[in-house]
């Protein structure tokens, strides 16, 4: 009796630590599959980023810089639409509209104001900053003459941010334009560092180039 119990209790375990072993069999393969799976994916995503970057090189042409920007000079964007920026186009009319607004928004205030001031200089009080019932003025007529140079100062400045953004439009076509005739290499890149120094705990700033094999 006892010899056949002590036969019983060696095939459980027997039979146990193969079942265990095949448990421990599967689980690897199915991490395995996973792990190639990934792989996989990983390496499409590698072939997709770089057909992308090669579709975006052009074939070398002299002239395209001069044209992009000659575009964009001609008309806003337009130089952006030949390199196929086309999602710049919107942000490049948002922010020329925005200043050439706010410019042309300053200049009428500001002939408004000069008109009311010079008719106050004739006689004429007869202007919305003027209370006609009780004859009080709401703006004095230094306050006209500040508002006048203060609307002055902001148009001055829109028209200088409007001819700066229509400058850098046509720099960003021309810049565009020239690198997408070079085969630009994600594995070469330059980054700013920043590294803090054992000794004495000061920040060292420097540029890295790495090349990744």
């Amino acid at each position: 009796m006892i010899r056949f119990l002590f036969i019983f209790i060696i095939t459980i375990l027997f039979t146990s630590s193969v079942f265990a072993q095949d448990d421990t069999t599967f689980i690897i393969g199915v991490d395995s599959v996973r792990i190639e799976k990934r792989a996989e994916k990983k390496e499409v995503r590698i072939a997709k980023r770089e057909a992308r970057r090669i579709k975006n090189i052009r074939p070398y042409n002299a002239l395209a810089p001069s044209k992009a920007a000659f575009y964009s000079a001609v008309l806003p964007g337009l130089g952006q639409a030949y390199t196929g920026k086309y999602w710049k186009i919107p942000i490049v009319y948002g922010g020329l509209g925005t200043s050439v607004g706010i410019a042309l928004w300053n200049h009428d205030r500001q002939n408004e104001v000069r008109d009311i001031f010079k008719a106050r200089q004739r006689g004429i009080r007869t202007d919305r900053f003027i209370n006609q019932e009780t004859g009080q003025e709401l703006i004095s007529d230094d306050g006209l003459a500040r508002a006048q140079r203060n609307f002055q100062r902001q148009k001055e400045l829109s028209i200088a941010i409007s001819v700066g953004l229509y400058v850098l439009q046509i720099i960003d076509a021309n810049v565009t334009a020239h690198l997408q005739q070079y085969n630009l290499n994600d594995k070469l890149s330059l980054a700013p560092q920043l590294e803090i120094d054992q000794n004495n705990a000061q920040p060292n700033y420097g540029m890295s180039l790495t090349y990744k094999f």
